[in-house]
């Protein structure tokens, strides 16, 4: 990682600019690996509360979340939703190995 984010404006050339760009992806790789480790503890979890992998209303009410916070942000919030449904299926099936499937 970088010792310290430039600003993009900051960056003088695409050298620079990639690299901030490559620790950013770092960053996201350490994020979407603990937040892997919230979706293990689910699973762990959610027997004793009765739960199955894919709850319809979770699902929903996760990309409602990241939508707002994407609008909020000035991100696309339709390129947003898209990679969470994608995040979130891949969440569910890796609970789905091991809980199996149900019903709602």
């Amino acid at each position: 990682m970088l010792d310290a984010r430039k600003a993009p404006l900051d960056c003088p050339d695409m050298a620079t600019l990639r690299c901030q760009i490559d620790d950013l992806d770092a960053q996201l790789v350490a994020l979407l690996q603990e937040r892997s480790t919230y979706i293990d503890r689910a699973i762990q979890l959610k027997p004793a509360e009765g739960l199955i992998a894919r709850l319809e209303d979770r699902v929903e009410q996760v990309v409602a979340n990241v939508r707002q916070k994407a609008e909020t942000q000035g991100l696309d919030p339709d390129l947003t939703e898209s990679l969470w449904r994608k995040l979130i299926d891949w969440s569910i099936e890796r609970e789905e190995k091991v809980l199996g499937p149900g019903k709602e």
